[in-house]
């Protein structure tokens, strides 16, 4: 009699786990806080806050024909200015590292559902002399919500994060009306974009470091230019739209100290001599515009700039301002490298 207690007993609680689990993975599947499964529920507004686990599943099942492409530089970019400027509905591929990689495979998922009429995307100098391998796996990524393995959702169903966090902090966001897709994975309310402060996340070196040589890194330039124009190369119906970022000339100092101006330079001509042979695709350099440059309360840091600084790129997309062309190409790397040494002897004296 006590063993056939013991064995309901073990029964019953087996199956309240099995309801309790099924109820778990149902709701996640309902509200799908990530956009794994589905787009956001009619009566729900998207709330578009981890870039990480939210850009795989959003690149699946949202509807939009143009993709805003890069790092953390282009998170701050409104989606409504490419809609309105341009006539598309726009959506963020957005990875933290910006690796060449990466972002051509956020292009690859965005591809197998949709047509794209406009790829908008941003290049990073360091992403070019990067390993031309993808990140996700040795950074961290939540790899189950990239790939299209269904038996690893496990981690997504059961998860007491997404469970307990996650999904009520979607409902609060978007029935309080605090949420607004056009600043997907925005986050410039909560940074301080001043001198000061952009001085105080830069440690200067006391010294030039030994300068490389312009080849140092074009191995691995050449691998990763490969791999963007393939996908220019593979769909001649989009237009893409390439442009270099404007970094403070605290960073441009750094790169000078750290001996590597000559093999980043090769690296960005490289790039962009191989992106002009195609018609359908377009650059824009801005990483020579002194003016913004220069003037540090554009920043929270060496690299990230307010969202001024964003919209005034994306104009400039439409008026053709700052575009490159092959005739011009080698006038403005000497430019560049001439307001790279400019910037070093402007940032020495910040630090005098």
């Amino acid at each position: 009699m006590m063993k056939n207690t013991s064995l309901d007993f073990i029964k019953r609680i087996l199956l309240i786990t099995a309801v309790l689990l099924a109820l778990s993975a149902l709701v996640t599947v309902i509200f799908d806080p990530f956009y794994h499964y589905h787009k956001n529920l009619s009566f729900l507004t998207p709330v578009l806050t981890e870039k990480e686990y939210q850009v795989p599943g959003t690149l699946r099942n949202f509807d939009y024909d143009a993709v805003i492409v890069g790092s953390s530089v282009a998170e701050n970019n409104h989606n409504d200015w490419f809609d309105e400027d341009f006539g598309v509905t726009s959506i963020k591929a957005i990875r933290s590292y910006g690796a060449t990689a990466d972002l051509v495979s956020l292009l690859d998922i965005a591809y197998e559902e949709h047509d794209l009429s406009y790829v908008f995307y941003n290049i990073d100098t360091t992403s070019l002399p990067a390993e031309p391998l993808p990140t996700f796996e040795t950074t961290g990524a939540p790899v189950y919500l990239y790939d299209r393995n269904p038996f690893n959702d496990y981690k997504y169903l059961f998860n007491k994060d997404v469970l307990l966090q996650r999904i009520p902090y979607m409902l609060v966001k978007s029935m309080t009306g605090d949420a607004d897709p056009d600043l997907s994975y925005n986050w410039e309310e909560s940074k301080v974009f001043a001198a000061d402060a952009a001085m105080s996340h830069y440690d200067r070196p006391s010294e030039v470091s030994e300068i490389k040589a312009a080849d140092h890194y074009l191995d691995n330039a050449r691998a990763n230019t490969a791999l963007i124009c393939e996908r220019v190369e593979a769909h001649p119906e989009t237009r893409f739209v390439f442009f270099f970022p404007v970094y403070s000339i605290l960073y441009w100092d750094s790169v000078v100290m750290n001996g590597d101006l000559d093999a980043y330079l090769s690296c960005e001509e490289l790039a962009m001599r191989e992106l002009l042979k195609y018609d359908n695709a377009e650059v824009y350099f801005f990483q020579n515009v002194e003016d913004i440059a220069a003037d540090l309360d554009n920043y929270m840091d060496t690299l990230h700039f307010t969202s001024d600084i964003n919209h005034y790129m994306e104009q400039c997309f439409l008026t053709g301002e700052h575009k490159v062309t092959e005739d011009g190409l080698e006038e403005l790397m000497t430019d560049m490298k001439d307001f790279a040494l400019r910037a070093c002897l402007l940032t020495s004296g910040l630090y005098q």
